[in-house]
């Protein structure tokens, strides 16, 4: 396994590769994905392998452009269209009515599919050499903390990758926003860097909760309670607790908006900013992790719609934190 400079060379050999059926790690503008030829369902079924993924958990395909959007939707409705021209390329998935030869191995034998053009040079100029849809789920062992490097990407994944573009340190850090459209009424199915009052702003009507839409929806990538999680295991602490929570544990990992006190095994200060803390949370998660100790305690995010995201992530890897590679 190489991971390779973005050259024009490099990236005619990495959709070569997807042609014949190997894994590519690919750069995003939000984490690293595990690529694969998205219409070729062995390989499709590589990617699951190599993540210890259930075969019943969507993927999501990224296209080089929206004038793609056909071949793998067999509906696109008029918001689809708008939200389409105002965030792609860029960190939203939508989730449509698929087209009838996309496979069962990509949707998990669903009648949707997950669909986005992404916000990265790099992928857009592998997507356009490829010119077909790539499926990309995180390059990471399924339910732990997704890559943001592609360092990240061989210490998860080693040799079931046959080539890694390094893209750099990923823009935005989180994954995608992911919005239903395939039913009469809007749902926001996971939060992402592209806000539902910014979905709203677009389509002139605001999604609903995935609990709003009482269960009446497609699975999706990312959307397991327990997610994004170090084996370390973690807890959320309301910041006034947090020096209570930090002092009665052992050798705790923290990490926390306020300056660390003394006498702290480690201590990380994350940004005050959400899009700088989401754009660091994954980086320091793996950091955390790595230093043996008993806990990572985590300062709790703001209850604030600017932070939805973050807690989403915070709480799916508080639930996973400590089990196996499997969900």
């Amino acid at each position: 396994m190489s991971i390779l400079a973005p050259t024009p060379e490099n990236i005619a050999r990495a959709a070569d590769a997807l042609r014949a059926g190997a894994l590519v790690g690919m750069p995003t503008e939000t984490v690293y994905g595990l690529a694969a030829d998205a219409l070729d369902a062995d390989a499709v079924r590589r990617v699951f392998a190599a993540k210890g993924r259930p075969a019943d958990h969507p993927l999501i395909v990224h296209l080089p452009s929206a004038e793609h959007l056909p071949q793998w939707a067999s509906s696109i409705p008029k918001e689809a269209v708008a939200l389409a021209r105002a965030f792609w390329p860029g960190p939203l998935t939508m989730i449509l009515r698929r087209a009838e030869d996309v496979p069962d191995a990509v949707t998990g034998g669903q009648d949707t599919v997950g669909v986005r053009v992404p916000g990265h040079p790099v992928a857009l100029a592998l997507l356009a050499v490829f010119d077909s849809g790539i499926a990309a789920p995180s390059a990471n062992r399924f339910g732990r903390i997704s890559p943001t490097t592609a360092r990240h990407v061989v210490e998860e994944l080693g040799e079931q990758v046959s080539i890694v573009l390094d893209g750099g340190a990923c823009e935005v850090g989180i994954e995608s926003t992911i919005v239903d459209l395939s039913r009469d009424t809007p749902v926001l199915m996971r939060p992402g860097a592209i806000s539902s009052e910014a979905i709203a702003a677009v389509i002139g009507r605001q999604p609903l909760t995935r609990d709003e839409a009482l269960g009446d929806t497609p699975r999706v990538s990312g959307a397991l309670a327990a997610h994004y999680a170090p084996r370390t295991p973690l807890i959320l602490v309301a910041p006034e607790r947090l020096a209570h929570e930090v002092c009665r544990a052992g050798r705790v990992a923290v990490l926390a908006r306020t300056a660390a006190p003394q006498d702290v095994f480690h201590w990380r200060t994350a940004p005050s900013d959400p899009v700088d803390y989401a754009h660091d949370l994954y980086v320091a998660l793996r950091e955390l992790d790595a230093l043996g100790a008993d806990l990572i305690v985590v300062e709790a995010p703001p209850g604030t719609i600017e932070w939805q995201a973050v807690a989403d992530r915070l709480g799916r890897a508080q639930t996973g934190s400590g089990e196996g590679d499997e969900t």
